[in-house]
């Protein structure tokens, strides 16, 4: 058997995909048992992240086992299996090991380092033990995963080079500064109480924010973070827990949002959010971290009125005023009512830079003035018929080579209108996502989600530690794989001195009936004597071919013994059956990092 890993995660697929592939709890769980029941695998197991979905499984066969469990995530993600293909990424044993192991040491975290990972590794492994689905395989290498991310995090500095995905979050939030600062004494809602949710109100709550509401499904739980976060503050934090139902009311008295829920639809939708700012949002310094939506009006909920007539016939006034710049009329032409000099703005056609200032009236006037012709004529007689002549031979010869007549004015950079300052900072750390991406375009309001994160953590620079990192997980990964090749061959070493124990039994019952009159001592020092003599003989063997098949590629020296000894089959398959039993109620109670 070997081990496989299909799966997706912010790395191979865009958020979007990510999001729609997000499985519920009872869908792991339906998973992990289709898979197992499926042909080509005996154990599985799911670790379903914010920003991944991986399932692992000990397969008989690759081909079959990729394509079986590719078909599975696609059934149980709800996402069709041609859609999905294209994200998916497949692992195979020692690749597959090394996945792993490098995802539990935060390598692969959309956050280099971050160590909530090593909870959800955990829970992953608890959730196939509670099934029956992790065999031996999975379970030494969940196990050891564990205990490499452990160590990655004692003995070097790769927390230095990440932190936690809220405090990542936190920190863009903060637009760069800094977070116990920009915290201090905001008002704080927590919407979920999971661990990620527990994680961010405690982040919250020694970053020094002033109060935090828990607002969940489950009344208890929600009850139960508030009552942790008042007894364990230093900071005086007030926490208190509120139902669901009371979310649009604390939104309007909130600072900050932070939302992780399991729900497979939008808690906040964006007119709850403009709804929630719409007294609060003021023209005051522009938020030039916002980058996306429009300049908000004072009690207008975050969405900017129409542009007036007047505003866009200002633009097209200075979008003509700058093309008869380009023509070399600069300056006022007799009757103009265009003040061009004047004109700073560039071209466009579809008015994008519109900004106050010609009303209209005047571009009417200049309209009128250009119907006359008096541009036209000028420019037409300063160029003359043989330079018409040429320009349209020359255009006629470039669409005959290219087929098109080719756009040659310059496109024009898109100006965006400055934003008031954020008065209200939401944090979405749910997968499928919490809040609707629409809030982006409020004016007021500043939202981080799982996309932005990503693109925010792209560029974020790796410590020196993260080397030190790469070096542990290759180390382990030899190590692992050596163990569990020499694993592989066990039974059959055990089967073989199993045989030769028979052997040694049959033969002294055989001395027996021949010399009847042997005394018990004679007869020990015989038997001693034969099983020193076999167990001298298989000694070396035995113990080289471990090491041979501890090697790359020495999984073939177990069959090489099975066929030189004349192994029986289903006798080394029982030594396997009688050891993974044994390992069973061990493993099943030891669910947490070694």
């Amino acid at each position: 058997m070997s081990l496989l890993v299909v799966g997706l995660s912010h790395r191979s697929a865009p958020v979007s995909v990510l999001e729609r592939a997000a499985l519920t709890a009872d869908a792991q769980v339906k998973l992990v048992q289709d898979t197992v029941a499926a042909e080509p695998a005996t154990e599985a197991a799911v670790l379903a992240t914010c920003n991944r979905i991986e399932l692992y499984a000990d397969v008989d066969k690759f081909h079959a086992g990729v394509a079986e469990l590719s078909t599975l995530l696609a059934q149980h993600s709800g996402v069709g299996l041609d859609e999905l293909t294209p994200y998916l990424y497949v692992h195979y044993e020692d690749r597959a090991v090394h996945h792993l192991f490098s995802v539990a040491c935060g390598l692969d975290s959309m956050v280099v380092g971050e160590g909530q990972i090593l909870g959800q590794i955990k829970d992953s492994l608890a959730r196939a033990q509670d099934l029956h689905s992790a065999g031996r395989l999975l379970n030494d290498l969940f196990q050891q995963a564990l205990r490499v991310g452990k160590r990655a995090h004692s003995e070097t500095g790769i927390d230095r080079a990440g932190q936690s995905l809220v405090t990542f979050g936190l920190e863009q939030l903060a637009a760069g500064a800094d977070v116990q600062a920009w915290a201090r004494g905001k008002k704080a809602l927590v919407i979920g109480a999971g661990s990620m949710s527990s994680l961010a109100a405690a982040t919250l709550a020694r970053a020094g924010v002033g109060e935090i509401v828990i607002a969940n499904r489950t009344g208890e739980r929600a009850e139960r973070l508030a009552e942790i976060l008042n007894e364990g503050s230093d900071q005086g934090v007030l926490a208190r827990a509120v139902p669901m139902g009371a979310v649009s009311g604390e939104l309007t008295r909130a600072d900050v949002v932070v939302s992780c829920t399991g729900a497979t639809g939008l808690v906040l939708s964006a007119g709850a959010v403009a709804t929630a700012v719409q007294d609060r949002v003021v023209d005051q310094v522009p938020d030039a971290a916002a980058g996306r939506g429009a300049v908000a009006q004072p009690g207008g909920g975050g969405v900017p009125p129409a542009p007036t007539r007047a505003a866009l016939g200002g633009t097209i006034a200075r979008g003509l005023a700058t093309e008869a710049d380009a023509r070399g009329l600069a300056e006022p032409e007799d009757g103009c009512p265009l003040d061009l000099p004047a004109v700073q703005q560039g071209f466009s056609v579809m008015g994008e830079a519109a900004v106050a200032g010609m009303d209209a009236a005047t571009l009417e006037q200049h309209a009128v003035w250009v119907d006359n012709g008096d541009v036209d004529r000028r420019e037409a007689a300063r160029r003359g018929p043989e330079a018409d002549a040429e320009l349209i031979t020359a255009l006629a010869a470039t669409v005959a080579t290219v087929g098109r007549i080719p756009e040659r004015r310059k496109a024009e950079p898109v100006v965006e209108a400055p934003r008031p300052a954020p008065v209200l900072f939401l944090l979405d750390l749910a997968m499928p996502r919490d809040i609707d991406a629409a809030v982006h375009r409020l004016a007021g309001v500043r939202l981080v989600d799982i996309e932005s994160l990503a693109e925010a953590s792209a560029d974020a620079p790796m410590a020196a530690d993260v080397d030190q990192v790469r070096r542990i997980v290759a180390d382990e990964v030899a190590a692992f794989g050596a163990a569990l090749r020499a694993a592989h061959i066990t039974p059959t070493v055990v089967a073989l001195r199993t045989m030769a124990a028979d052997v040694v039994a049959n033969e002294i019952a055989r001395l027996e009936g021949r010399l009847p009159g042997l005394d018990d001592k004679h007869r020990s020092e015989i038997t001693q004597t034969v099983k020193r003599v076999v167990d001298k003989l298989l000694h070396a063997p035995t113990v080289r071919v471990k090491q041979l098949a501890a090697e790359p590629g020495g999984a073939g020296y177990a069959d090489a013994l099975r066929t030189l000894f004349d192994l029986d089959q289903e006798a080394v398959a029982a030594v396997s059956r009688a050891e993974g039993a044994d390992d069973e109620p061990e493993n099943s109670k030891n669910r947490g990092p070694a």
